[in-house]
């Protein structure tokens, strides 16, 4: 009892998890003293811990607390932790995030603007290519959400508008390209079960991912 009495609010929700803390999360005042005084690497965010529908919540009530107070911001989880969060989210509870239009471009956004980190550029150095991917089921022309990766000299830039004559261009759904960058399928098998369509340099399509130091889930 009494190390509870000496708990702060933002204590007790850095506690809770699942549903409990989802509910905490989305009552939260994002101008509050509570929510400035908490970390979101050090929150229990575990999709394992919720229902489908409530992956979704719990990142929208994080965008909308990043609006006032940007230490919820995804771009500030770190790298390990957001691999953790995307890989133990269940197929439908991706899905569910997918489905959320606002959401799935984010979460998107979020995966791409963190490539250029990832690169190898002991790797990369001599490498001179474009990558054009495109997302199923987006908004954008033909139905894709589509986006641009940009190698050269070690570095990997990013953009939505598709400026260079790509090397390969990669088809894939949202779902299976958050399993793809988290470590939980290969391009090969992919490949093999349709998953993945490849147009362009098969082999360098393949090769791909050992151009980044993705982080493994913890």
């Amino acid at each position: 009892m009494a190390e509870n009495a000496g708990m702060t609010s933002a204590d007790r929700i850095a506690d809770l998890r699942g549903a409990a803390l989802l509910d905490a999360l989305e009552r939260l005042d994002p101008l509050g003293p509570e929510a400035h005084a908490l970390n979101v690497n050090e929150l229990a965010l575990d999709p394992g811990d919720l229902r489908k529908d409530d992956f979704r919540r719990l990142l929208n009530a994080l965008l909308r607390l990043a609006e006032r107070a940007p230490a919820f911001d995804l771009s500030k989880v770190e790298p390990a932790r957001f691999a953790s969060l995307v890989a133990s989210a269940s197929r439908a509870q991706l899905e569910s995030v997918v489905a959320d239009r606002p959401l799935r471009e984010r979460v998107l956004d979020e995966i791409f603007a963190r490539m250029g980190a990832h690169i190898r550029p002991d790797r990369a150095r001599d490498l001179q290519a474009v990558v054009h991917w495109r997302l199923s089921g987006g908004a954008g022309e033909g139905g894709f959400d589509r986006y641009e990766t940009a190698i050269s000299h070690g570095a990997c830039t990013v953009s939505r508008v598709m400026k260079g004559r790509p090397r390969v261009t990669i088809t894939i759904a949202p779902a299976d390209f958050f399993r793809l960058i988290t470590h939980q399928a290969t391009p090969a098998v992919l490949f093999v079960t349709g998953r993945i369509k490849v147009k362009g340099d098969l082999a360098f399509a393949a090769g791909l991912i050992g151009f980044f130091d993705l982080p493994h889930p913890v």
